[in-house]
């Protein structure tokens, strides 16, 4: 299916992403490919503070930094001075002009300068208000700021992340951010869904709540069972022989939850014995004993490789798969085949070719994608204010003054 065919159930949605760096951004980043006009609001002279950062210090320094173009393709920059009153103005009009306000600032920040959810409902009566915030918009925490880490730790994610004698640890990318903003997105999309919505909405994402969510397993365990939450390593607590296994050459994951599972990991290694063995021969046995279980089907699975392990448990009906490093994952074929991979090429502001990751789903067997590349700091901002109605006079007022 070609691009221009792929659907897009958010064309005619016009989306204010006044976001910085992650949370806001990503959110932001699936309604484009969604199919939404995202307009990014940016602060003149410096912009999101994501243009700069990232592991390329030469495009941090032309405020096109690696987290920027992560996370921005297809949208649309336009600089704007909140703290003015003519910049004030504009945004007021984009707002009329709009469906979505996606913020990340600290709770009460957006209400200081006149342009809280009430004030711009003055404007829109419609409108879909987002506000991601590290703990949520009431309650004792509010007013504090919240990175990802942050969040992790007081989630609990760090403190069931690692082995029993390391933990606690962080996971390896920002994960409290990430699930921020694909909630903020999720939220978005539900209230864009209601044809009436009369007194718009107001959408208020907690990433420290949103983060506990998506822990409901772990969660559940304590608040039902009563059972605290421990690091449990590379193991699945939930089953044995279900983990990482070291093999003749790295590392593999099996998932052998079911009874049958189990014997079958056993026939493939060549230790039929322990299928009969007292310890291991009952789910609950295997769960004491697991550990003795492991060190027994690593010492069978040293004589082969991880490559060639995968593929006899697979065809033994086990669910494996080796442990990649992260280039190992975007050079498989699998996800060349999936479309995983934007590109573009030679990028504005950047002077090569950009490769990031889309979405991660597909519409109608095709992959949401974005034409344009993420833009430079300002780039539609002519472009947006001729859209509202401005001509070139007053847009250079406004620049004279300060206000873009």
């Amino acid at each position: 299916m070609a691009a221009s065919t792929v659907p897009k159930p958010l064309a005619g949605t016009r989306v204010l992403d006044l976001t910085n760096v992650l949370a806001g951004p990503f959110c932001c980043h699936q309604l484009a490919h969604l199919g939404a006009d995202v307009v990014k609001v940016e602060v003149p002279g410096s912009g999101d503070l994501a243009r700069q950062l990232g592991a390329d210090a030469a495009l941090n320094r032309q405020r096109m930094g690696v987290s920027f173009l992560a996370q921005n393709p297809g949208k649309r920059s336009i600089t704007l001075n909140l703290k003015h009153a003519r910049g004030k103005e504009v945004f007021r009009k984009l707002v009329e002009a709009s469906d979505v306000v996606v913020e990340n600032f600290r709770p009460g920040v957006m209400e200081r300068l006149g342009l809280g959810f009430e004030a711009l409902r003055v404007a829109n009566p419609r409108l879909i208000y987002c506000a991601i915030s590290g703990f949520g918009q009431d309650g004792p925490l509010r007013d504090l700021p919240a990175y990802d880490q942050i969040i992790q730790g007081m989630s609990g994610v760090m403190s069931i992340t690692g082995s029993a004698d390391a933990a606690p640890f962080r996971v390896g990318y920002p994960i409290a951010d990430t699930i921020g903003g694909i909630t903020a997105a999720l939220a978005i999309a539900a209230a864009l869904a209601d044809p009436e919505r009369p007194e718009g909405y107001f959408i208020d994402v907690s990433m420290l709540e949103a983060t506990l969510a998506t822990m409901g397993w772990v969660v559940s365990n304590y608040l039902i069972a009563g059972k605290e939450p421990a690091p449990f390593g590379n193991e699945n607590f939930t089953a044995s022989p279900s983990g990482t296994f070291r093999t003749g050459d790295g590392l593999i994951n099996i998932a052998a939850n079911k009874q049958e599972q189990f014997e079958a990991v056993c026939r493939v290694v060549g230790r039929e014995e322990l299928i009969d063995d007292a310890r291991f021969a009952e789910r609950e046995a295997r769960l004491k004993h697991r550990f003795e279980l492991k060190e027994l089907l690593e010492q069978a699975l040293a004589a082969d490789s991880t490559d060639a392990w995968w593929q006899r448990l697979i065809a033994a009906g086990v669910p494996a798969g080796p442990v990649y490093t992260v280039p190992q994952a975007l050079a498989h074929p699998q996800v060349a085949h999936r479309g995983m991979i934007a590109m573009y090429p030679d990028a504005p502001g950047v002077g090569r070719d950009v490769r990031v990751v889309r979405t991660g789903i597909k519409l109608n067997h095709a992959p949401p994608s974005v034409d344009a590349p993420p833009p430079l700091l300002g780039q539609h901002t002519d472009a947006l204010l001729g859209e509202l109605g401005y001509k070139a006079t007053d847009i250079e007022s406004l620049r004279k003054e300060g206000a873009i």
